[in-house]
């Protein structure tokens, strides 16, 4: 129950459930973990554990353990670290969106393989809801890869730059 300020009496809050629907629909599609929309005197915030995110990560590690002890392999390393990216240098996406290398088309982009970048450079943008979020470089270094394409879309924690 909603209290009618002033009053002194409740009302029942009336409350648009398809709204909701579509709201919590939207959480799903993007992979936010909260949405408010507010409408005159009207507010309306849908959120959702953000602990549903961070489950793929330990699953990563055990998966990947077991592959590293193979003795037939153990030859074939060096050249398998020199094609695959160091994924724990890997500056990953915070949202799901579309990647963009550049401010605009035909501008020039943010970095290349090679470049210097200093921790809070921003090195690419990740488009989410018609919002340009700025992804910004963790650490200082040097871009050893590019792991997306411009125009790309992305996931949330996927790696996108490799910096070492």
């Amino acid at each position: 129950m909603a209290e009618n300020k002033g009053s002194g009496r409740t009302t029942a809050m009336k409350i648009d459930s398809k709204l909701v629907r579509e709201l919590a629909d939207m959480l799903a599609e993007t992979g936010l973990t909260e949405i408010e929309v507010e409408d005159g005197d009207r507010k309306i915030r849908v959120s959702r554990g953000g602990a549903v995110a961070a489950a793929p990560a330990p699953l990563a590690a055990p998966v990947a353990a077991p592959a590293a002890p193979a003795a037939p392999a153990a030859a074939e390393t060096p050249a398998a670290e020199e094609a695959s990216p160091d994924l724990a240098n890997a500056v990953k996406s915070p949202m799901v969106g579309t990647a963009y290398l550049a401010s605009e088309p035909g501008a020039d982009p943010f970095i290349k393989v090679g470049d210097s970048v200093k921790a809070g450079d921003t090195i690419l943008i990740v488009e989410a809801m018609k919002v340009m979020n700025p992804i910004a470089s963790t650490k200082d270094g040097t871009v050893k890869q590019i792991l997306i394409d411009n125009g790309q879309p992305v996931e949330y924690d996927q790696p996108l730059v490799v910096i070492g």
